[in-house]
C-alpha cells in the first residue's frame, strides 16, 4: 500500500511515517499544501492523509482543487479543528473520512484499511484466494490453513495482487506502489519478490504475462 501524508507537524509526521514503514507500507511525506496538491495530481496513491492547517495552501483548498482536477484518491482529513462545521465542510469538499487530533495510530490504521477496502470494492476484512488468506489488520498470512512468514516487501506485493484480482500489473506500476520517492529500487527487485512468493505459495499463484507484467487470477 502506498500512502501520501501531507502534514507540517514534524513530530507527528515522523511518528506516522515510522509506524507505517515498520508495518511494510510505502509512505511519502510532504509538509506544505502546494506540494501535496501536486503530488495528488501526478502520483497514484492508495490513500492520502491530509492536515487542514498547512502552509502555502490550506488543506481544505488542497482537497477542493484535487477533486476539481479529477483526483479520486481516497482522502482522510487529519486535523485539530474539532467543530462540526469544520468536519461538514471537509466532507462536502470531497473528503472520505475525518479524524480529530490527538488520535490513536491504531484507529488511523483501521480507518485507512477500511477506505482502501471500500475503494477496491471489498467488504470483507480478510482477502482470500487460491488457498491464501491475508488479514490486513494483523498482517497474518496463511496458505491452506498454515501460517506463512513474508518480508514486508513480499507482503506488500501479495496484497497489491489481491486487491487487484485478474488485473495485469506492470513492473513499473508495482515499483510505484511498493516504493516511496526516497527509496532505492534494484532493477530486478520485483522479479526477486515474485520469485520468493512463488516458492512460498506455488508457481501457479502469480502468472507472468509475457512482455507486460504479472497478475493473480480471480478465484472461481
Amino acid at each position: 500500500m502506498r500512502l501520501l501524508l501531507v502534514e507540517d507537524d514534524l513530530l507527528l509526521g515522523r511518528g506516522i511515517v515510522d509506524a507505517f514503514h515498520r508495518q511494510g507500507d510505502s509512505i511519502d511525506w510532504l509538509q506544505n499544501g502546494r506540494l501535496g496538491l501536486e503530488a495528488l495530481r501526478t502520483t497514484a496513491f492508495d490513500l492520502a492523509v491530509l492536515d487542514l492547517g498547512l502552509p502555502e495552501l490550506d488543506g481544505l483548498e488542497v482537497l477542493r482543487q484535487a477533486r476539481r482536477y479529477g483526483v479520486d484518491t481516497p482522502i482522510l482529513i487529519l486535523t485539530a479543528r474539532d467543530q462540526v462545521d469544520d468536519r461538514v465542510r471537509g466532507l462536502d469538499a470531497g473528503a472520505d473520512d475525518y479524524l480529530i487530533k490527538p488520535f490513536d495510530l491504531n484507529e488511523l490504521n483501521a480507518r485507512i484499511r477500511a477506505l482502501v477496502r471500500r475503494r477496491a470494492g471489498v467488504s470483507a476484512p480478510r482477502l482470500e484466494m487460491h488457498g491464501v488468506c491475508i488479514d490486513p489488520a494483523s498482517r497474518e498470512i496463511t496458505f491452506q490453513g498454515q501460517p506463512v512468514t513474508l518480508s514486508r516487501r513480499e507482503y506488500a506485493l501479495l496484497s497489491e495482487f489481491f486487491h487487484n484480482p485478474g488485473r495485469i500489473l506492470t513492473r513499473e506500476q508495482l515499483v510505484e506502489r511498493l516504493y516511496s520517492w526516497d527509496e532505492r529500487v534494484e532493477s530486478n527487485a520485483i522479479e526477486v519478490h515474485v520469485h520468493h512468493l512463488r516458492k512460498k505459495f506455488g508457481s501457479n499463484l502469480i502468472k507472468t504475462v509475457r512482455g507486460v507484467g504479472y497478475r493473480v487470477e480471480k478465484s472461481a
